[in-house]
């Protein structure tokens, strides 16, 4: 990813973090992920770079940053946001559990 293309994400991430809500070009959401899962898109010099994020009430938790090459998104893909998604709410509970401690 280019520095420009850093630059833009980083711009597009904070938009989001101060509560504001994203529609295409830049982002559209990914209900095959998940819930408030979305994917942002980022054009660079030659390619178009995907961002699958999920919006928190406190966080924007990004799931994965891949290279668009095609129309549909890859089962592998989904199938790896699904299991971080998993896995950071598992953290989550475990931190719960160890601040109510």
């Amino acid at each position: 990813m280019s520095g420009e293309a850093r630059r833009e994400t980083g711009f597009l991430l904070r938009r989001l973090q101060e509560g504001e809500s994203l529609s295409l070009p830049h982002s559209r959401p990914m209900p095959s992920i998940g819930k408030a899962c979305h994917e942002l898109r980022v054009k660079d010099q030659n390619k178009t770079w995907r961002l699958f994020y999920r919006v928190d009430p406190d966080a924007i938790v990004i799931l994965e940053v891949d290279e668009k090459k095609t129309q549909t998104t890859r089962k592998t893909t989904i199938d790896l946001c699904q299991q971080r998604i998993k896995n950071y709410e598992e953290a989550k509970r475990q931190s719960f559990r160890k601040t109510k401690s």
